[in-house]
């Protein structure tokens, strides 16, 4: 039997999408990576090619003969701004760096730490590998192989194993994170639409490492409860574990 969390299991509603599943963070952080990327490099390449043809050497018919100063060999090249160019260009771009620096580091410490709601809490489940499979424990007892969590709800995973490493991993949902045997880490999610989605194993543990997959399914909020309630605080393996709080079925309040 794995490890059952002490904790008052209550919900958390996403408040006008307040609260942001951590696919959606690293979506944005992609998009904002590219389109950075493709400005700048747009910007570089036009500007290059722009001066390229404008100073091109044109033989002697040249308008900028008497203009502009040539590189000669061996010498170094007279500055044309005092610096000025330098100097704004990298100021910019340390600015645009710092700042995407700041604003990456600060998406990704929410996505390690996770939305805090005052006054209200998350559902917690035990995950516990094991070759070749997944063991799910919710917080009245009840185990099975079938992840079920209701939708738009944040879902905070205790992760372990019962052998070897493993990886837990729920690609759709953007969640991975190590299981390993005799520490505990952590991971959390809420997935918008309802549906079946597949756990799977990261980490080659051995010879039924491919088939350590375990479907995730989606619910909404209503049939989780009910499921949920249908449950009683059984074991699906290991028979009759806690009771469960009328009041607060499976994490969403009644």
């Amino acid at each position: 039997m794995g490890h059952l969390v002490p904790h008052t299991v209550v919900g958390i509603p996403l408040h006008g999408g307040s609260v942001r599943a951590p696919a959606d963070v690293f979506e944005s952080i992609f998009e904002v990576f590219l389109i950075l990327g493709t400005a700048v490099g747009i910007l570089v390449v036009t500007y290059t090619m722009y001066h390229a043809l404008k100073y091109r050497d044109r033989g002697g018919d040249d308008p900028y003969a008497d203009k502009v100063e040539r590189p000669v060999m061996g010498e170094m090249p007279a500055s044309g701004s005092g610096g000025r160019k330098v100097f704004y260009s990298f100021g910019i771009s340390a600015l645009i760096v710092v700042s995407l620096i700041v604003w990456t580091y600060s998406s990704l410490a929410y996505v390690e730490d996770g939305p805090t709601i005052e006054g209200e809490e998350d559902i917690h489940i035990t995950v516990e590998g094991y070759r070749f499979g997944w063991a799910f424990i919710y917080p009245n007892g009840h185990e099975a192989s079938t992840l079920r969590v209701p939708q738009n709800w944040v879902v905070r995973l205790e992760v372990t194993s019962r052998d070897v490493f493993h990886n837990f991993g729920i690609p759709e949902l953007r969640v991975k994170t190590d299981a390993m045997p005799g520490q505990t880490t952590e991971a959390w999610f809420t997935a918008p639409e309802t549906g079946t989605y597949e756990a799977v194993c990261y980490e080659l543990c051995g010879s039924g490492h491919s088939v350590m997959v375990s479907p995730v399914e989606v619910m909404p909020q209503d049939e989780y409860r009910e499921w949920y309630a249908g449950t009683n605080g059984t074991n699906g393996t290991n028979g009759t574990a806690a009771s469960v709080d009328a009041a607060s079925v499976g994490g969403v309040p009644a």
